[in-house]
């Protein structure tokens, strides 16, 4: 527990801020790509997900694992579609694996 816990529900408010201003950038741009919208979708979902975090008995490592899952995920997924760009596609199952080792982790 603890304030290095609690602070994950920051981490996910400021994501979920992120993902709003990306999903209104994306309207704009980008946004007709499927890549794009399920990029944003992950984002989302994985925002509203560290809401819960600090509620769980193992808080640093279900953060870290669904922080990095999101970045390794979502970041090569909205570069492609910004970019055109297919070079760290790669990147994304380890980022999906991880996401699920996040939620995982939130039920231990």
């Amino acid at each position: 527990g603890g304030a290095m816990a609690g602070s994950w529900g920051r981490v996910g408010a400021l994501s979920g801020a992120g993902a709003v201003g990306a999903a209104a950038y994306g309207a704009h741009g980008a946004g007709g790509s499927g890549l794009y919208e399920t990029a944003n979708r992950y984002h989302f979902l994985h925002s509203l997900a560290l809401l819960a975090v600090p509620h769980c008995r193992r808080p640093l490592l279900a953060g870290a694992l669904l922080t990095s899952g999101m970045g390794l995920f979502c970041g090569p997924l909205y570069y492609h579609a910004w970019s055109g760009d297919p070079t760290f596609n790669k990147a994304a199952p380890y980022g999906g694996s991880l996401l699920i080792l996040g939620w995982l982790t939130m039920a231990l």
